[in-house]
């Protein structure tokens, strides 16, 4: 619900509560427009011993949005006043969290963030929107979607191209690498030794991580946590068309590999076992292969790699995937299927929060 307050009782509120001045901490949000548009900065008015941290990284317009980083004092609740003449303001956000606010009849826009973060680097959570389908690194195979909208895009992103192809097909192959994993045993094994692997795709709006180019990984982590040593993190880079073309791989603690079409690249385990080797196919696909097989070749029919992909088990069919995003809505809807008898198809259909990513609901079919 939205209250009506006075300026007064807006100034008295101002005041952080829990404040201990000897620490400089940071705190985030991103105000959201009714409707994007390109418009002017907004005003932002911070208690005093407040200021906005400066930088283009750290105050950041979009059409969607305008996010911003402040710093001072740490405390748990420091109030923010917001004047953005022609503005809508329909949101606010911070952390993952939707901000109540105060709304003066003037139509400055109130409300209250922590000023926590050790640094900017730990409040990115504000600025990412995804969702994890699966969310623990127990499981052997940690996984998330980056809900990218045009209409958010920040930093380097403001400068390319919107990558259309590579936003709907990095879904698609993880989709796919998910089912792999499992229906290998690679997942399996992976959770038995307390390791797993990770698949992930790119973002558009966070100017502190330059995710550019467009790119997806499928990366291995021999132990719990993104710190495992000797971790193998390809990073998986799609043309215009969506086909992978290039794998910058990293390996913790040894630099960058870069592998092209028709080049292994064998990921390792921390001692130097190999757990299963990656190679870019000529069409734009990719070959996941097991130490004892099977050999799965993820393809498209036609090249279309912005439909759905196929997935061929030891050159025999084996299944297709797909999935689509509606990032405004808060829609996905992940899609499997037989390419081979007996027929088959499923789907799981996640409600999303569209601003934060949060799952609100999941339905399997």
């Amino acid at each position: 619900m939205l209250v009506v307050v006075s300026l007064l009782a807006m100034t008295v509120l101002a005041a952080p509560t829990a404040a201990h001045p000897q620490t400089l901490s940071y705190g985030a949000f991103r105000l959201v427009k009714a409707s994007p548009a390109v418009t002017a900065a907004p005003e932002i008015i911070l208690p005093d011993g407040y200021t906005r941290v400066a930088g283009e990284k750290f105050q950041v317009p979009s059409r969607a949005e305008y996010y911003s980083f402040v710093e001072g004092p740490r405390a748990t609740s420091v109030r923010v006043a917001v004047r953005w003449p022609g503005v809508d303001v329909a949101a606010v956000v911070s952390g993952k969290s939707r901000l109540p606010l105060t709304r003066e009849p003037d139509g400055t826009v109130s409300f209250t963030i922590p000023v926590t973060g050790a640094n900017t680097n730990a409040l990115q959570n504000t600025l990412q929107v995804w969702t994890f389908p699966s969310p623990s690194t127990a499981s052997g195979v940690h996984w998330r979607i980056e809900h990218n909208d045009r209409d958010r895009v920040a930093g380097v992103w403001n400068s390319v191209a919107w990558p259309a192809a590579a936003t709907k097909t990095f879904i698609h192959l993880l989709v796919a690498c998910d089912a792999i994993l499992r229906d290998s045993g690679l997942a399996g094994e992976a959770q038995r030794r307390g390791h797993f692997f990770s698949l992930m795709g790119f973002e558009t709006n966070n100017t502190l991580h330059s995710d550019n180019p467009p790119h997806w990984h499928l990366a291995y982590y021999p132990g719990l946590t993104y710190s495992a040593p000797r971790a193998h993190v390809p990073h998986f880079w799609m043309d215009s068309t969506g086909k992978t073309f290039y794998n910058g791989m990293d390996v913790q603690g040894e630099g960058r590999s870069r592998y092209y079409a028709g080049d292994p690249a064998p990921i390792e385990d921390a001692e130097g076992n190999l757990v299963v080797t990656l190679t870019i196919r000529a069409d734009g696909g990719l070959d996941i292969e097991p130490p004892n097989g099977p050999l799965y070749s993820i393809t498209a029919p036609g090249g279309a790699f912005t439909e759905k992909v196929h997935v061929h088990r030891d050159g025999r069919p084996w299944r297709w995937f797909g999935g689509t995003d509606d990032v405004k809505s808060g829609l996905m809807t992940l899609r499997a299927g037989s390419l081979a008898p007996p027929a088959h198809k499923e789907a799981t259909v996640y409600w999303y929060d569209e601003l934060t990513g949060v799952i609100e609901s999941v339905t399997r079919y």
